[in-house]
């Protein structure tokens, strides 16, 4: 008796990241559906309810807890593994809280990803293992005042505030996010009242005592 492969979808910005992916673990399983970015992400998730996706972090359009926060509910089969450059404490757990089952870095190995899909869609969590104290920290308790803080903040003010936390100005974020200066005024607006932080260096002391740059 012949078991059904596994059927995958690939999140990721970079068409050539996504390519090996896809020649990583296209024996393995059915590659189903590819997107660039949050938009095309939620639709082909939603139209093809994959069993796992493997969600990049930072996308255009948002980030992966906006897409996750617009597929969970509506794919409820369907399970997220991040798959990022980023091991920043803030990017693994905002994922995890959005509903991501496990979060790996991209130094992963081709056997080693393949292991850790087939363990997501069996039902286990799945982390790098420099990553999964963050996760422990925080649903302990001990991050979790922080986290109800940066979780006030929209995806697109989480971009924001990062950069100007690490001296960006506000035209190097513009050019950084493809928006307009006036956007980045706004949302750096938006952060400071969230946060109630007065000015950009109050902002930044905020994110560096959160390890967020």
């Amino acid at each position: 008796m012949t078991t059904a492969r596994l059927r995958l979808v690939l999140v990721d910005d970079h068409a050539m990241v996504r390519a090996g992916v896809r020649a990583e673990l296209g024996d393995a399983f059915d590659i189903v559906g590819e997107a660039a970015d949050v938009a095309e992400a939620i639709n082909v998730i939603t139209a093809t309810a994959p069993d796992v996706v493997l969600l990049d972090v930072h996308l255009p359009g948002g980030d992966a807890r906006a897409v996750l926060d617009a597929c969970v509910a509506a794919v409820p089969a369907t399970r997220f593994l991040a798959l990022s450059v980023s091991d920043a404490p803030e990017d693994v757990v905002a994922t995890v809280r959005g509903g991501a089952r496990g979060y790996v870095t991209k130094a992963i190995s081709g056997p080693e990803l393949r292991a850790a899909v087939q363990r997501i869609a069996d039902g286990d969590a799945v982390f790098s293992p420099r990553l999964a104290g963050f996760v422990l920290d925080a649903f302990a308790g001990g991050a979790a005042e922080k986290d109800d803080e940066i979780d006030r903040l929209t995806p697109r003010e989480r971009e924001v505030m990062r950069l100007i936390a690490r001296g960006y100005t506000y035209r190097e974020v513009a050019t950084e996010l493809v928006l307009s200066i006036k956007t980045v005024e706004t949302h750096v607006s938006a952060v400071l009242r969230k946060l109630q932080l007065s000015d950009r260096r109050e902002l930044a002391k905020w994110a560096s005592s959160r390890r967020l740059i």
